[in-house]
């Protein structure tokens, strides 16, 4: 009788040990499943992640092909010396090398921007964690994506005001303005998209994911 009582005792140990076990895999499971489901719900979106890729890559081919407009522009000021020098000079060489040197400014000015190649004032901004980086970077990121998308406006306006009179300079070579200004909209609207992919960037490092 003894024996069949401690039997029995036993095997309600074996029970609730099963029961316990059993219960902490599901307590385990449930914590898997909520920090997955936590975890995709702080994720940044997939087409955010997208964007900022596009755009630096694009960004990244242009500003290597406006590198090679500085070799242009050389050669259009050495034509303008050598016509000087031996020739009639060339009515056209000062405002080709204007316009040259505006598209070189302008079309790598989001290559410079994605390379933080742009000169800043590193008093504090050094020693800050990537954390509070990512504050002051988001506020000022902001004031720049407003300035740009007035110079962007501003621009397509004065693009089609020159479309539609025809606008040319007012010197001798007399050239058409809507070419130029076409290339400053484009150069403006590269900046405008990589500040917003720089907006992106911040928003994860705020959230503890980096892209």
């Amino acid at each position: 009788m003894i024996k069949k009582q401690g039997d029995e005792s036993h095997h309600g140990i074996d029970c609730i040990r099963a029961l316990c076990g059993f219960s902490c895999r599901i307590s385990d499971g449930l914590a898997v499943a909520l920090s997955r489901s936590a975890a995709e719900a702080i994720a940044m979106p997939r087409a955010a992640i997208a964007f900022v890729r596009i755009v630096e890559a694009v960004n990244y081919r242009i500003g290597r092909i406006a590198m090679y407009l500085f070799l242009v522009l050389a050669g259009v000021l050495l034509w303008s010396v050598i016509t000087k020098a031996f020739f009639r000079p060339a009515l056209w060489t000062q405002e080709m090398a204007q316009f040259t040197m505006v598209g070189y400014f302008v079309l790598g000015g989001a290559y410079s921007l994605m390379l933080n190649a742009h000169v800043r004032m590193d008093l504090l901004y050094g020693h800050w964690s990537p954390r509070r980086r990512a504050v002051i970077d988001s506020m000022t990121v902001l004031a720049l994506i407003f300035f740009l998308a007035v110079t962007l406006w501003g621009g397509v306006e004065s693009t089609i005001y020159a479309f539609e009179v025809g606008e040319r300079s007012r010197t001798v070579w007399r050239p058409y303005m809507a070419p130029i200004k076409i290339v400053i909209c484009v150069g403006v609207l590269l900046m405008l998209l990589q500040s917003i992919a720089f907006l992106i960037r911040d928003i994860a490092t705020l959230r503890g994911e980096r892209i």
